[in-house]
This record gives structure tokens, C-alpha cells and sequence, in this order.
């Protein structure tokens, strides 16, 4: 049985923050407003393998008023959804994922990203397409005011 969930997250820039995606320390004058640490492509991805497995959100998983989750990295997020996944005895059999923002550029931090996730998911990084695109210029992300990101996730039980 294959089962196909989505996700989506977004955070607004804020000063004095790291800005973390996928895991990866991106060197940018912002980072992203949020309890944990707003990793907003990790967040997503949650959030489609939680949709497919027919569980609630993110948020009901990893409130943000918990304190045990400040600062928490999103990566630590994604394995706890992971131990969810194997539970119900699912695996993944791919993730697609696309990075919405202006800047920065984010094509050279691709790979590392992919790495990052398919440890923590324990797949190869064939099964992960990441892309990062812009709006040019329209909405939120066009005027640089935070990132966005969208994912799907196919699962198969096991």
C-alpha cells in the first residue's frame, strides 16, 4: 500500500538567528523566527510524511509551547517522525521538496542538504529532490521577508 502526504512551512527573517536548511548552516545576514530552529524545509517534510502516514500536524507532535522544543534542530524533529513512520511500519520511498526565497542563493548547499536528510531518514539520496526557486519578486518571499518551503512524501508499507 502506497500512501502520498504534503507539507509546507514558513518563517519570517529575523536578526541574531542562524538561518538553517536542511540541516545546513546557510551564512546569511538572517536566520528564521521560530521556536525550534525554523528549519523550514525539515519542517515541511515532516509534515508530508506525517500527512501520508494520516497523522496530525507538526505542530500537534512538537507544540512551540514546549519548552523542550526551543531551539530544538529540525533535523532532531525529522528522526522522532521517522521512529512515527517505522512504527506504523511504513518506509519512505521518495521526498520532493522545493525551497521558495529570493536570497540567498541556496544551489550550492543542495548536496549537503541531501546528504543531511538521507542519513537521518536512513534512504539514499536518490530518493530526495531538493529545488530552491524564487517568486520574482512577488509575496512574502519576493520582498525577502522569510522562506518558505513545500514537500511531498511517498511511503509504502512494509
Amino acid at each position: 500500500m502506497y500512501r502520498i502526504g504534503i507539507g509546507y512551512d514558513v518563517h519570517r527573517f529575523s536578526e541574531n538567528r542562524k538561518l538553517i536548511l536542511g540541516g545546513v548552516d546557510i551564512p546569511y545576514k538572517f536566520g528564521l523566527a521560530g521556536h525550534s530552529d525554523a528549519d523550514v524545509l525539515i519542517h515541511a517534510i515532516c509534515d508530508s510524511i506525517l500527512g501520508a502516514l494520516g497523522k496530525e500536524d507538526i505542530g500537534s507532535y512538537f507544540p512551540d509551547t514546549d519548552e523542550k522544543y526551543k531551539n530544538v534542530p529540525g533535523i532532531s524533529l525529522l528522526k522522532e517522525v521517522i521512529a512515527i513512520l517505522r512504527a506504523d511500519a511504513y518506509e519512505i520511498v521518495n521526498i520532493d521538496c522545493v525551497v521558495i526565497c529570493e536570497r540567498p542563493k541556496l544551489s550550492h548547499f543542495i548536496s549537503e542538504m541531501k546528504k543531511n536528510i538521507s542519513t537521518c531518514l536512513e534512504i539514499d539520496e536518490t530518493q530526495i529532490g531538493i529545488k530552491a526557486t524564487t517568486t520574482e519578486g512577488l509575496g512574502f518571499a519576493g520582498r525577502e521577508e522569510g522562506i518558505a518551503s513545500k514537500s511531498i512524501a511517498l511511503i509504502k508499507h512494509v
